[in-house]
């Protein structure tokens, strides 16, 4: 028997909208357009506001409680990070109506960008599980990265507008100061690899960083296993010289670019530093461990 069933033929739908998404009444207008459009789906909608990510969070784990099918995440990938992890090993299932900067987690799954567009596409699409990651045990579904390529969202978050241009700039402003330090990457608990100052250590549960740049074309959502993507900071300016490949899903043919699938990972560094989870900046002993709960978050993505 399926959880709709299972439920009643009103599935019982949560819709979380963070209330930075836009003016007053630009908010009022999209909560309006999502309650008429998951109601014609016969579903059963309530709406509520996520002033804090705490305050989120409590909301999702009462939503949960009381046997809610579906939270709607109105927001960025951050929000959907948040909200995501307090329903891993649940039977409520996260759905993503993207209004963030990059939008990782919708790009990837082929969630439309617009709006009206978007709430059509999920209001009837079907459960899937995937699979979660974890950073020193803090989940991530989207991306992990520990150089370079963490340092960039300090000066990303300090910008006042969003895009590709801002992070192009945030980017140029972290790689001036950034200092390399060599990894030991333990694969699997069998294999010890050391890569000689990476400016790009990300491990990918999805294909996308965000903003369409697919920083690891290959990776499935639903398969137990993920991907590493390095880039020493010596080949840093030919990756960057070849940066289209970054939007059109060949980033990972350059030679310059290593890849490896795994399901456990044990970074080792000199030093601490700073690592990105989902698009979040999060500071981070030397040490960092990946796990992956395989399927471990139901979500509702358009039929692929």
């Amino acid at each position: 028997m399926s959880a709709e069933h299972a439920r009643g033929s009103r599935r019982k739908c949560r819709v979380l909208i963070n209330p930075k998404s836009g003016t007053k009444s630009a908010v009022a207008s999209l909560r309006e357009l999502i309650e008429r459009g998951l109601t014609r789906a016969q579903a059963e909608v309530t709406t509520q506001f996520s002033h804090s990510v705490a305050d989120g969070q409590q909301k999702a784990r009462r939503a949960v409680q009381e046997e809610v099918d579906t939270i709607f995440v109105v927001g960025g990938d951050g929000m959907v990070n948040s909200i995501g992890s307090e329903l891993i090993g649940t039977p409520t299932a996260l759905g993503v109506i993207p209004t963030g900067s990059g939008n990782g987690f919708a790009r990837h799954f082929g969630i439309p960008l617009d709006l009206p567009q978007a709430i059509e596409v999920l209001a009837t699409a079907p459960r899937f599980a995937i699979d979660v990651g974890t950073a020193n045990g803090h989940p991530f579904f989207v991306t992990c990265s520990m150089a370079w390529d963490a340092e960039i969202v300090r000066s990303f978050e300090a910008m006042p507008m969003r895009g590709i241009a801002p992070y192009v700039f945030a980017a140029a402003a972290e790689l001036i100061t950034f200092d390399p330090q060599p990894f030991d990457i333990e694969f699997d608990g069998h294999e010890t690899v050391t890569f000689d100052y990476p400016a790009i250590c990300t491990v990918a549960n999805l294909t996308q960083y965000g903003g369409g740049a697919q920083i690891a074309p290959s990776a499935r959502p639903d398969d137990g296993i993920m991907e590493m993507v390095m880039v020493r900071h010596r080949d840093l300016p030919h990756v960057l010289v070849n940066i289209r490949r970054l939007f059109n899903g060949t980033i990972d043919q350059l030679p310059q670019v290593f890849t490896r699938p795994f399901r456990r990972l044990v970074v080792t560094r000199p030093q601490a530093g700073p690592i990105q989870v989902d698009g979040e900046l999060r500071e981070s002993p030397a040490g960092v461990q990946i796990d992956l709960r395989p399927r471990g978050l139901t979500v509702r993505v358009p039929q692929t």
